[in-house]
């Protein structure tokens, strides 16, 4: 079903939308507000010429075959059974760039909803020609629900991967594995009067973080994510490293909390380049070896480097710095839907580059 959204059109629009919602902690009402004039401009319709990804472009390949997600189209069909009486269900391809549209924006299903009736831009982006036909926020639950049961998350990542390798703009040469927490609610003030028992604590420093982590392997060339894994707080990074390869890299770069790794013996075949610890990078700073001890850690560093990327474009570009659900397995999805989309945005300039050229 991704195949079915043109990956220039997604880009173009996350690029405009982020333009145009700079202030993204906003509620869509305020945003509607504060960003009114920008509106009149960014409605004004656009010629072919001028926009080649316009709206008119995706909506024209709505009767295209849906081949790139046979499991998506099957998982639909098998768990959504069409009753007889009710509204007709809604077009999949349309919820499925409601679901885009949420991790964007850091959107609920209600605030969705809310922005739909609301933005005229967000209607064109997901297909919908006015506000009788709306999807509500259950509808949106549902299809969520659907990708997580299904676990068709991966899925995407890979469509997207597969398309970004199509225009030689990812190559899998070399993999820089790492790991970012994301803080969990600590309060028992709910239904059950307790926490979600799948999060756990760790200490990192002198402080406790409750929470989980995404860990995931990013290509060491051009910095997009090929792997994700979610795993609770207190799970080590290195008993994951291996999980995180695609088994054609020939190198992988990690920091110091994957010392050791190397010698596991699920990492034969690959040539680990593990940073050292900041006391033993200190002790090795004397002459005579010490200024090329500190020169090679400082290339590893520029390489990992690029692991960092994926992390502000989430956090800040998209303003995910806390789990949203209860369960590990929802907040996983999320976050390989959430590195999917980041390896959109980060290419949005290439690819528009190519189409032009």
């Amino acid at each position: 079903m991704f195949n079915h959204i043109p990956l220039l059109s997604l880009c173009e629009y996350q690029f405009r939308l982020r333009i145009m919602f700079k202030t993204s902690r906003q509620s869509p009402r305020l945003r509607h507000v504060n960003c009114g004039l920008q509106l009149n401009e960014i409605n004004r319709p656009l010629t072919r010429s001028q926009h080649p990804a316009h709206a008119q472009a995706i909506l024209a390949r709505r009767n295209e075959p849906r081949h790139a997600l046979e499991r998506l189209a099957f998982a639909c069909s098998a768990a959504r059974a069409v009753a007889k009486t009710g509204r007709p269900p809604f077009n999949l391809a349309m919820m499925l760039r409601i679901h885009c549209l949420q991790q964007w924006f850091s959107l609920s299903d209600s605030r969705a909803e809310e922005a739909l009736f609301e933005n005229r831009f967000y209607r064109d982006f997901v297909g919908i020609s006015g506000t009788q036909h709306i999807p509500d926020r259950v509808s949106t639950l549902r299809f969520r629900h659907l990708l997580e049961d299904y676990e068709l998350s991966p899925k995407v990542l890979q469509v997207i991967n597969a398309k970004l390798a199509a225009h030689r703009l990812l190559l899998k040469a070399g993999t820089v594995v790492d790991a970012t927490l994301s803080a969990a609610p600590g309060s028992t003030k709910n239904k059950t009067g307790e926490r979600d028992p799948e999060m756990h604590q760790v200490k990192k420093g002198n402080q406790r973080h409750l929470g989980m982590k995404a860990q995931f392997g990013v290509d060491a060339e051009s910095g997009w994510v090929d792997t994700v894994i979610g795993t609770a707080a207190n799970v080590n990074d290195v008993t994951q490293g291996h999980a995180l390869l695609h088994s054609e890299e020939q190198v992988v770069f990690a920091d110091a909390g994957y010392q050791g790794f190397s010698k596991r013996p699920d990492a034969i075949g690959v040539d680990w380049r593990v940073a050292m610890r900041p006391g033993e990078r200190r002790a090795q700073k004397h002459p005579p070896w010490g200024s090329l001890h500190e020169q090679g850690e400082q290339l590893k560093a520029s390489v990992r480097a690029k692991v960092e990327h994926p992390f502000r474009v989430i956090k800040r570009q998209f303003g995910c710095v806390k789990v949203r659900y209860r369960e590990l397995a929802k907040n996983t999805a999320q976050f390989i839907t959430l590195f999917a989309l980041s390896n959109i945005w980060m290419a949005r300039s290439r690819l528009m580059q190519s189409a032009q050229g």
